[in-house]
């Protein structure tokens, strides 16, 4: 079976605060924003785009992404330690898959995975 889709590219937030959360997301992602707009803060998670979006009327609970981790446990626990809402606690979802995922400052879900079946 062929697919035009070519898998995740680009996860957009929309966030009240784009100052706040522009330093939120890099710790969080241990990233230095690589595009700084007012407009579109923008960084590269291991070659997929993480967007940040102004938006004074976020909502939160319309977007989940999940980004690969090689622990999940230990990820899940940090973005709480950083001020992260618990959204799903850490769960196996079959085999050695394991997803959780919490909500940011701002009510954006933000999914982990753990999956060593793919592979970039």
């Amino acid at each position: 079976m062929s697919t035009k889709i070519l898998g995740l590219r680009t996860v957009g937030y929309k966030v009240s605060d784009l100052t706040a959360a522009k330093k939120w997301y890099t710790e969080a992602f241990e990233t230095e924003p690589y595009f700084d707009e007012p407009f579109y803060v923008g960084f590269n998670i291991a070659g997929y785009e993480l967007g940040l979006m102004p938006d004074e009327a976020v909502n939160g609970d319309n977007v989940i992404s999940y980004w690969g981790v090689e622990n999940i446990e230990s990820e899940y626990y940090r973005m709480l330690d950083l001020g992260a809402a618990e959204h799903e606690a850490p769960h196996g979802v079959g085999g050695d898959i394991a997803v959780a995922s919490v909500k940011d400052p701002w009510g954006n879900i933000i999914g982990l995975i753990y999956n060593p079946h793919f592979k970039l």
